[in-house]
């Protein structure tokens, strides 16, 4: 068995890809992805550990089944959690899905769900509870929702502090998961 040390991050990308020297990088949900690996590159106790680094990189065109699959199932097979970026721009790609899926119902691995579009933790609250259009999000993502109920889900706005503390919290690695739940920080 593997050590499983590596926050996967999953955000959605257009398909098909385009040929163009950006690919990937031209989307918003990546720029939060490297954001993540820029607070990590600018500080080395960011307790951000990257696990689309500790396999090869593939080519935005390669082959799903042969490379693109595969390569994303052992990227989450090493990982202790998948940090998700979910917004209004969210779409239910092939990459998404095989990655929620996989990541939840084939390995349990808890989800911390981080909303780019709010930036303080109360913005993702009414009364002490996570607000209908936050919870309107996971319909952009049916394997999400429909699979919520197997792992502890963790949501934080797009905020540095609560995203250390969500990656610190031990409750949402694989290995020391809490109670299946959605959790939020009060």
């Amino acid at each position: 068995m593997s050590y499983k040390n590596g926050n996967y991050c999953a955000f959605y990308v257009a398909e098909p890809f385009h040929e163009s020297a950006l690919g990937a990088h031209a989307t918003k949900d990546f720029v939060y992805y490297n954001l993540l690996r820029t607070w990590k590159g600018s500080d080395s106790s960011f307790p951000f550990n990257d696990s689309h680094s500790k396999t090869y990189s593939v080519r935005d065109g390669s082959n799903w089944e042969l490379t693109l699959r595969p390569r994303l199932q052992q990227r989450l097979r090493t990982s202790k959690n998948v940090i998700l970026f979910l917004s209004e721009r969210t779409v239910s790609s092939r990459a998404l899905r095989e990655e929620i899926d996989y990541g939840i119902n084939s390995l349990g691995l808890p989800i911390i769900i981080i909303y780019p579009d709010y930036a303080i933790k109360e913005s993702l609250l009414q009364n002490g509870f996570l607000k209908n259009e936050i919870k309107n999000l996971w319909d952009k993502l049916p394997i999400l929702r429909d699979s919520m109920n197997k792992v502890p889900t963790l949501h934080v706005p797009m905020n540095k502090d609560l995203i250390i503390k969500a990656l610190q919290d031990n409750g949402f690695m694989v290995n020391t998961k809490i109670e299946v739940d959605v959790y939020f920080y009060l």
